[in-house]
């Protein structure tokens, strides 16, 4: 609890690392995986675990795949046969049935391909387990996917073996740095990804499979995490998709040839495993797929919520601003704030709690992300509309700010920063002026971090072992 329940820039960092400790990957599944006597149930679904009775293999990938790896390791023990995991440093300590790579973050690297590489080795075992066991086999095999938000850089593969590992991360570079949504970058990803829209799942056919996400993704489903390797998607509309991203945001004197030309030729739709007889299995395997989600960004802003209005804030959920550009989204971030100080009136602690992650391209060098830009971008507007401020809440004598604005990444990573995000108030520019720093320049140089480093208002958490998108809490007294 804050020491000084005045502070609203205490009781914000309070609010964020509350609703952070609620969002524990490992966790949740503990809490959605339970093997008792014979039987293996994973939420509704239900495997016979009988001695000799099911063969389980695990594939997790993205920030959070460390935490859900150990968890599944622990309930399932030397039932699972084997395992490969891509995670962010420091690396997982796992018994020998799994492989452990430390893929790469954002841009995919060498280890990101021999992650893939190993995941797809891992599937093909599984694939003919179950083709061994018969007409039954894809009741008998089981590969549970950990899926989490980053795994579309910490396990990749491209489809065309000419894309080297430093042309997948210039193609990487040039996405996340354009402007373009999430459901954007992913069109492209998937054109272009053995591993990705379906990838892993279609190379285990015949066993049943059971994937468990945490979603950094705005579907209720979870498609969009970690570009969707086992959800099937529109092979034939992938290609002119991702064509359409190119050509959108002028992005093809930005991508290397070989991307260019995967893009051009269209993935080929995957053959079944065999003909004839091993159809029937390959069908009654095909429908045991199961996707459920764990957490998700809904579940971090209701806790959120939850958690303000237990300090005794009157609470507002601004479901709306979730992923317009950056700098669309400050002003109204900031305008919504003064309508609830004005609605509820004086006496009266106020807190809108937002989601979602802005789209923001990048314009320099700096060091920064989403979150840290619009708190800048809220700080400047909140700086423009000092009269407003005064007249809604009269600045009080014991010097705590009025109006609090916080915006972090759950994954505690914010672009190329070192910090979660940041967090602003009325006084945040004019205490930048005083130190002779001018918040447009910091702006245009893409560096919104180094401003607030030099003022002690970076949200410094560390990588946090999830990741369900940002979260935005704002306050006002």
């Amino acid at each position: 609890m804050p020491t000084d329940r005045n502070d609203l820039r205490q009781l914000a960092r309070h609010v964020f690392a509350e609703t952070l400790a609620s969002l524990d990957a490992g966790a949740a599944v503990r809490r959605a995986v339970t093997l008792g006597g014979d039987e293996l149930r994973i939420f509704d679904a239900e495997f016979d675990a009988r001695e000799n009775g099911l063969d389980v293999y695990a594939v997790a990938l993205g920030k959070a795949a460390g935490a859900m790896a150990v968890a599944l390791d622990e309930i399932l023990g030397g039932r699972l046969r084997g395992g490969v995991v891509s995670a962010p440093p420091p690396r997982v300590a796992l018994p020998a049935r799994w492989r452990v790579f430390e893929g790469g973050h954002p841009l995919p690297d060498a280890a990101s391909i021999e992650a893939a590489r190993a995941a797809f080795e891992l599937l093909r075992r599984a694939d003919e387990r179950a083709a061994a066991r018969g007409g039954d086999g894809g009741a008998r095999v089981l590969v549970v996917f950990l899926v989490s938000g980053g795994g579309s850089a910490m396990m990749e593969l491209p489809r065309d073996a000419r894309i080297t590992p430093e042309e997948l991360g210039a193609m990487n570079h040039a996405l996340v740095t354009c402007g373009a949504s999430i459901t954007e970058i992913n069109a492209v990803r998937r054109a272009v990804s053995a591993v990705k829209g379906g990838g892993l799942s279609r190379a285990a056919p015949r066993a049943a499979q059971v994937t468990l996400l945490v979603s950094d993704v705005g579907d209720t489903e979870g498609r969009g995490v970690a570009s969707g390797p086992t959800f099937t998607f529109d092979e034939d509309g992938d290609a002119p998709g991702a064509l359409s991203v190119v050509r959108r945001y002028d992005l093809a004197a930005r991508l290397p040839a070989s991307v260019l030309r995967a893009l051009a030729h269209p993935r080929e739709r995957a053959a079944p495993p065999d003909t004839n007889a091993r159809d029937a299995a390959t069908t009654a395997a095909g429908a045991r797929r199961h996707h459920f989600v764990l957490l998700d960004n809904e579940r971090a802003v209701g806790r959120a919520a939850e958690i303000a209005r237990g300090l005794g804030f009157e609470v507002e959920t601004a479901h709306d601003l979730l992923e317009q550009h950056v700098e669309e989204a400050a002003p109204p971030l900031v305008s919504r704030l003064l309508k609830l100080r004005g609605d509820v009136g004086a006496g009266q602690g106020v807190c809108i709690v937002s989601g979602g992650e802005f789209a923001c391209p990048v314009r320099g060098e700096g060091r920064g992300g989403r979150n840290s830009e619009t708190v800048l971008r809220c700080a400047i507007e909140l700086d423009s509309r000092t009269r407003e401020l005064d007249l809604l809440s009269p600045a009080s004598s014991d010097g705590n700010p009025r109006f609090v604005l916080l915006s972090a990444g759950t994954d505690g990573i914010d672009g190329n920063s070192p910090a979660a995000g940041a967090v602003c108030d009325e006084t945040t520019i004019r205490r930048a002026r005083a130190l002779g720093l001018d918040p447009r320049d910091y702006l245009e140089r893409s560096d919104a971090y180094t401003f607030f480093d030099a003022l002690g208002d970076a949200v410094k958490t560390g990588a946090t072992g999830t990741n369900v998108r940002d979260l935005r809490i704002i306050m006002a007294k």
